[in-house]
């Protein structure tokens, strides 16, 4: 059986790459196709297997300014010669479910979401956008919707990382799908006892906008409470210009700060919506409890008043009440570390070999199967009819 991986660009290791390294685990002999590829930057498992770019990954500086070079993509994916691969997986975030599949294989998406920069954050990135890019992106947008929309249907099954983008597939697509959660590391964190917790909040992830950042920082600046943040981006200037000093705005840090961190905090502060959200799963992970806002994907792995708390709108004044809340429950960190193992990568890859293997189960005579052994999911991992 061959197989082939496709995903939207190679160029670091974020919750998508993380996917794409269970993926070849999981299929040591399967070739990966993408748009741009920066070896360095990958993990030495994705690095093992044989990495095929698009004509994308060739253009001027594009390993930096791959996005720019969205309008080609869908052109660029047309153009990949899959032909001889029995089953092709692709890791939709950006175009990469947009391929010709070869007659006879079985097309699977694992879609982290329908791309947000043309659904349903069209209007902030437009937003955030330079003046040119601005007003360039209602054509372009409409554009790579309608492709978008019509390559829907050259999958044959879906598979969301949430329940969240399985809504967001329905309502998209019109496409069902079944919900598989993406594989965390959750063995690479520390679990400390409550008494070696220091009394500091923590928030992690890239400081952009629609996560939200402000949020924490005003309403720690507002209590005097400590609070460190980790992460770059586009709004990282401006949280150190407005944090006071009992916030610390640390910027990016090595795992091992990271590590260190998550250990080490009260509870980790969750302003945004995310479609799934590691970072809440990676702090359970470390035994600590998660104060999050109650959408997205922090609702399918936060339990509220066991893993953390929830705050119901995105104001300065909820997240205060629910760190008030916070602080006045005794957490068990062996039971919430405990919880976060049902998002681990070797439940990721169970769960994929044992829908990836009844999906092919009609098509057994075709071809010689050789799939990992596939075990029984887990009830905390849901599935759509």
């Amino acid at each position: 059986m061959k197989i082939a991986i496709v995903h939207y660009w190679l160029v670091g290791m974020r919750g998508g790459e993380k996917v794409i390294e269970a993926l070849c685990r999981m299929y040591p002999d399967a070739d990966v196709f993408t748009h741009v590829y920066v070896p360095d930057a990958v993990s030495d498992e994705i690095r093992r297997h044989k990495v095929t770019t698009s004509f994308v990954g060739r253009l001027p500086r594009a390993a930096k300014f791959y996005q720019r070079y969205l309008p080609l993509m869908p052109l660029a994916l047309e153009q990949l010669d899959l032909r001889g691969y029995d089953l092709v997986i692709s890791s939709e975030s950006g175009p990469a479910k947009g391929i010709v599949p070869p007659p006879g294989a079985m097309h699977i998406c694992y879609c982290h979401s329908p791309m947000r920069y043309i659904w349903n954050m069209f209007h902030e990135y437009r937003e955030r956008a330079g003046p040119i890019t601005r007003l360039m992106m209602p054509a372009l947008a409409h554009y790579i919707r309608n492709w978008d929309s019509v390559t829907a249907n050259r999958v044959d099954h879906f598979v969301a990382n949430s329940e969240t983008v399985a809504t967001r597939l329905h309502r998209y697509y019109r496409r069902a799908s079944t919900v598989i959660h993406p594989p965390v590391d959750v063995d690479a964190f520390e679990v400390l006892p409550n008494d070696l917790v220091e009394d500091y909040c923590l928030m992690v992830g890239e400081l952009v906008g629609y996560k939200r950042p402000e949020l924490a920082v005003e309403a720690f600046n507002r209590t005097g409470r400590r609070l460190v943040v980790i992460g770059g981006g586009e709004m990282l200037a401006e949280l150190r210009r407005i944090a006071k000093p009992n916030v610390q705005v640390l910027g990016p840090q090595p795992f091992s700060a990271l590590r260190h961190h998550y250990s080490r905090c009260r509870a980790l502060i969750f302003p945004g919506e995310e479609d799934f959200g590691i970072v809440p799963v990676e702090a359970m992970a470390s035994g600590r409890p998660v104060i999050a806002f109650r959408r997205g994907g922090a609702t399918e792995t936060v339990i509220d008043g066991m893993s953390g708390v929830f705050f119901d709108e995105q104001s300065v004044d909820a997240l205060i009440a629910a760190e008030e809340r916070a602080r006045a429950i005794t957490w068990q960190p062996r039971e919430i570390a405990a919880y976060a193992r049902n998002f681990s990568t070797a439940v990721f890859e169970k769960q994929m070999a044992l829908h990836i293997n009844q999906l092919l189960k009609p098509l057994a005579g075709t071809f010689s199967m050789a799939m990992p052994p596939a075990q029984p999911r887990p009830a905390l991992v849901q599935s759509l009819a």
